[in-house]
């Protein structure tokens, strides 16, 4: 564009021009359409068939992924021998060496996806965690192929051909860098500390905002009066890792702006954010507020707020990790001085109900346990013998 422009028919032109740009998939009909589920912080689930296979399995739809890959205990299922490489697979937990899966076929409903390579993984930790099989995740393999929408309204993704695309009215466009994972840039401020840092785009991450400690100190980000940090953990690619969690006051996602938002801060031993290259990432349970169009060949990702954009940010804290094991919700960790802690829970125990809720969903409990100022009834198996705790909801904030 002229860096000068004085008149007013030519500025109308450009919008014009500017307008049309966007034109080109609107009207059309996607190339395919699948619908997914969304499990613990929004994490995106579709299912798909590996050919010639007859097997469902499960994928977590993720742009943190920089390919495509496959859980080591569906290959043994289904016979699927991997081969080593060369590659490293690099997580929270740390990272390893890939066995791969070369050029098979991923079929959709109405589609497929051919000459793919899975790298192999396991994925058993983060099954237990979300309460549901996963049998891989779908990553940058499929999204840079199409123009991807992500509809959580309609719990639907929709595929069109790469190029111009008119993204709808009332959002935001961002312009990432793109090294097979998106890279964002968004303004964060926290009491008197404040930073324009860079962050992974991670559909995959069941959190709000992920930050290293290195980043939040360089950036003066904790010199905040009552700046509150709790211990807790999460499970990442490869491990588990101790964490805190806290809140920022604000964080700007393109010309979206966020007040109070839970963040977990940790130590990037494995420098997965590549400091002071990026500062952490964005997952999905901010993300999931927006319909998402991924527009990698552009290097354009557009957010249209959706209805869940006012939903109230999880700020509850109880210190009791619970993960599926065995199709039985089992205590893995208390958080010690936790509220799980003061309330006698013990590591092993087996919940079996949750204000009077008897079930094995995992989702079903969270969602009791996430209102701070209530106490939970909460009945569980310890070697035998029933009990019923009352566990207190409290707030990180």
């Amino acid at each position: 564009m002229q860096s000068k422009i004085f008149h007013v028919h030519l500025l109308l032109a450009i919008l014009v021009a500017t307008h049309c740009a966007y034109g080109q998939h609107t009207e059309e009909k996607p190339l395919a359409r699948f619908p997914f589920r969304q499990f613990f912080g929004g994490v995106v689930v579709v299912k798909a068939v590996l050919d010639p296979l007859p097997d469902t399995l499960q994928f977590i739809f993720d742009t943190g992924s920089a390919g495509i890959s496959l859980d080591s205990a569906a290959c043994k299922r289904m016979g699927i021998t991997s081969v080593p490489s060369s590659t490293v697979i690099r997580g929270l937990g740390g990272s390893r060496q890939a066995q791969f899966v070369y050029n098979r076929t991923l079929r959709f409903p109405d589609f497929q996806l051919d000459s793919l390579n899975f790298h192999v993984n396991d994925y058993e930790a983060i099954s237990q965690v979300y309460g549901v099989r996963v049998d891989g995740i779908i990553g940058y393999s499929l999204i840079n192929r199409f123009v991807v929408q992500v509809d959580y309204d309609k719990e639907e993704i929709r595929l069109y051909p790469k190029g111009d695309f008119r993204y709808p009215r009332g959002g935001t466009l961002l312009h990432p860098n793109m090294n097979m994972i998106p890279v964002v840039n968004a303004p964060l401020r926290n009491g008197k500390g404040s930073a324009n840092g860079h962050y992974y785009f991670d559909t995959g991450a069941g959190m709000c905002l992920l930050l290293s400690n290195q980043y939040l100190t360089d950036s003066s980000l904790h010199l905040r009066r009552r700046f509150k940090r709790t211990r807790t953990e999460a499970e990442g690619l490869n491990g588990k890792l101790e964490m805190d969690l806290t809140t920022m006051q604000e964080f700007r996602l393109g010309s979206f702006v966020f007040r109070n938002v839970p963040t977990y801060l940790f130590d990037d031993v494995s420098n997965i954010t590549q400091y002071p290259s990026l500062g952490g990432l964005i997952g999905n349970d901010l993300l999931r507020r927006f319909n998402l169009t991924l527009n990698y060949g552009k290097k354009e990702i557009y957010l249209e707020p959706n209805s869940h954009f006012n939903e109230m940010f999880d700020y509850s804290y109880t210190g009791l990790i619970i993960y599926l094991i065995n199709e039985r919700a089992t205590v893995v960790e208390v958080i010690p001085h936790s509220p799980a802690e003061k309330a006698g829970f013990l590591q092993g125990d087996i919940v079996l109900a949750v204000n009077k809720i008897f079930t094995n969903n995992l989702q079903v409990y969270r969602d009791q346990l996430k209102y701070p100022g209530t106490k939970a009834e909460m009945v569980i198996s310890r070697n035998g013998n029933l009990m019923i705790k009352k566990l207190p909801v409290k707030s990180i904030l």
